[in-house]
Formats: structure tokens, sequence, C-alpha cells
């Protein structure tokens, strides 16, 4: 499956024309929307957008690992990640794309 990169900047344009605001004006508002999803991810909020998906953090408990290169084996300390759930939208569509990869 061929995948196309879309870029912050190819999305304000598409959004500006169908709005008819500003590409500026566009870009301004989907820095702060992605601006306040970090803050909030950061807060350990829990970001749900129906149809969309949801956004939540989870920790992730320290672990030994192994160096592939020198078989040593390392300590990852704990950490936060960011977790995404895709929606039941997003997750249809995503799989009908992948469907009509599947038959060409």
């Amino acid at each position: 499956m061929a995948h196309r990169t879309i870029t912050k900047r190819q999305l304000c344009e598409r959004i500006a024309k169908k709005t008819g605001y500003t590409q500026v004006v566009t870009k301004e508002i989907i820095q702060l929307f992605l601006d306040e999803i970090i803050e909030e991810l950061g807060r350990g909020h829990r970001m749900e957008f129906r149809d969309f998906g949801v956004f939540d953090t989870r920790l992730q408990m320290p672990r030994k690992a192994r160096n592939p290169r020198t078989d040593e084996e390392v300590h990852v300390s704990a950490k936060v990640a960011v977790r995404f759930k895709v929606g039941k939208k997003m997750g249809d569509l995503a799989q009908s794309a992948l469907e009509m990869v599947r038959k060409e």
C-alpha cells in the first residue's frame, strides 16, 4: 500500500480553500488546536473526538532491554507514552481503503 504524506501546510491550504479563510489564519487555528491537544495530554487528560479517535497517556514501566549490536543488557527508565485509539468512522474508512488496495 503506497503511503502519501500530507503536510500541515497542505492541510491548511485545503481547509483555507474550503472555508474561505486565509492560509495564515487557517494555519494559526490548526496550530492552536494541536497545541491544546499537547497541553491537555501533558496534564494527563484524555482527549476524545467522536468518530476520529481518542488520545490518552499511559505509563510504561521501567524494563530491561538488550542492545542488539553488543548484546548488552540496558535499563530503560519508566516513561509516559501517548496512545491513540482510532474512532469508528476513521477505522471504517481505513479498512475500506485497505480492502480497495487488496483488490488491485
